[in-house]
């Protein structure tokens, strides 16, 4: 059984509130930030980011913030239904995200066509928008995915 949704649930227009929501914390940054080999000192080094940066305090590596974003859409719009993920049309960090910020995400359905190679399928667009506690937009992702049409009964 999928938990997702099927190509012809995803209408334009819908927008799926997500239930789950995550506090990002230092671990969840230093771990990522290592795992992907970025060393920019503004997620790793306290002392520089509150010495030689505006923001006073280390920034969530932003790839870990789309990632996380995109992540707690899955079960409520994706989770068995997605064939791939076709790609970002764009992805915008209108705000800085903290250790210690929780995230809610909700995602809106902005177009749907079915797919003219894959007759079983359909290509959604999907916009994921984050917003942390303070309610303050932190990401908005647009993004492509191949969906599978509800199979027939």
């Amino acid at each position: 059984m999928s938990a997702g949704k099927w190509f012809e649930e995803l209408t334009p227009g819908l927008v799926v509130h997500h239930a789950i929501r995550r506090t990002l914390t230092e671990a969840d940054n230093v771990l990522f930030t290592s795992m992907t080999m970025n060393p920019a000192r503004v997620h790793l080094d306290f002392h520089y980011a509150e010495t030689e940066t505006e923001f006073g305090k280390p920034l969530v590596n932003s790839m870990l913030t789309v990632a996380m974003v995109v992540g707690i859409s899955v079960h409520e719009t994706t989770f068995g239904t997605t064939v791939a993920n076709l790609g970002f049309d764009s992805i915008d960090f209108p705000a800085p995200l903290f250790h210690g910020d929780t995230i809610r995400v909700e995602t809106e359905v902005l177009a749907a066509r079915s797919s003219k190679s894959r007759p079983d399928q359909g290509i959604i667009t999907f916009e994921h928008r984050a917003h942390n506690q303070h309610d303050v937009l932190v990401c908005r992702a647009t993004r492509n995915a191949l969906m599978l049409n509800r199979p027939s009964p």
